[in-house]
């Protein structure tokens, strides 16, 4: 088994913990302070003015890891630029909710044009350099493809902005979305290795630097990655995936995205039809806190299933 993974998670592990220490105080100084939903759970009001924008922390670290590798493994570069281009959208919505001093930042709409923007540009190019294949892996099959030929595109965008919201959602709780995609970014590096496609420096990358983050994102929360953090690694997680031809396997490994997902869809929808409530509060991560489930249980829980769904989508490959 390749190992050559190891030495990029560890110098993005200590890389990134050099950054966070001179980061959270620039943080602080800059009054970059979360801003929580008056309609969120009591309990998150105390995170009132926790430093937000963390996600630049680890991209940071992961920028400059990148930059020791992207010239013998370029397959890192789209991966990266799909990262931080999602995550610049993140820091924009951050950004305006700190200066409107409310949770809202982007309108919905603004947030999903750009999203699907970057998607489409990510896909076409992805394609055009032939570093994407209109090829998927289908889960259980002995590694059977399908290839998707012109509906590639369109089925791909629905995968990444799915993915990317998702995973923007999933990041409710300290340190839940950063303990998840860390177990999503193992399992890259066993499907990279188990594939023999030589692309498990990029996820081993992103590892590195979300443990590193992990030390200050852990409950009681130092920093919160806000939307800058989270856009980011849904793009890191959709793109990713399909790389490696693996998009259908988002179904296994990224389960919690997926759930926490639908759980909102399921709110809204049924609220507005019936005006009564499916859940106590969405996503649901937040109707397991108010069900009595402390915080740390939630992410220990989701991180479990995580792991479990990931060894499967292993078994399925």
């Amino acid at each position: 088994m390749s190992i050559k993974w190891i030495l990029p998670l560890i110098l993005t592990f200590i890389v990134t913990s050099l950054i966070a220490p001179r980061m959270l105080p620039l943080l602080k100084r800059l009054k970059f302070g979360q801003h929580v939903r008056d309609d969120g759970p009591e309990s998150h009001l105390k995170k009132q003015g926790t430093p937000t924008m963390g996600g630049m922390i680890f991209l940071m670290g992961i920028l400059i890891a990148s930059l020791f590798w992207a010239r013998e493994y370029k397959n890192i570069i789209p991966i990266f630029l799909v990262m931080f281009s999602f995550g610049m959208i993140g820091f924009l919505d951050d950004w305006l909710k700190i200066k409107k001093r409310q949770s809202e930042g982007l309108t919905s709409g603004q947030k999903f044009s750009l999203q699907a923007f970057v998607a489409i540009i990510y896909l076409v190019i992805g394609l055009w350099t032939q570093m994407l294949s209109t090829q998927i892996i289908i889960p259980f099959t002995y590694g059977y493809k399908v290839d998707l030929g012109l509906s590639f595109i369109p089925i791909m965008l629905i995968v990444i902005l799915g993915t990317v919201n998702g995973v923007n959602l999933t990041d409710g709780l300290d340190g839940l979305a950063t303990s998840v995609t860390c177990m999503v970014s193992i399992f890259f590096v066993l499907a990279a290795i188990l594939l023999k496609v030589d692309q498990e420096i990029m996820p081993a990358i992103v590892l590195g630097g979300l443990l590193s983050f992990l030390l200050y994102n852990t409950y009681p929360a130092k920093v919160f990655m806000g939307d800058t953090g989270s856009l980011a690694l849904g793009g890191f997680v959709a793109s990713m995936a399909i790389s490696l031809e693996l998009p259908l396997f988002i179904l296994l490994f990224g389960i919690i995205y997926l759930i926490e997902a639908l759980s909102v869809i399921l709110q809204v929808g049924y609220y507005k039809k019936t005006k009564k409530r499916i859940f106590k509060m969405a996503p649901i991560h937040h109707h397991f806190e108010l069900s009595g489930m402390a915080e740390t249980q939630v992410v220990t829980y989701f991180t479990i299933i995580t792991v479990i769904m990931s060894l499967i989508a292993i078994l399925a490959m």
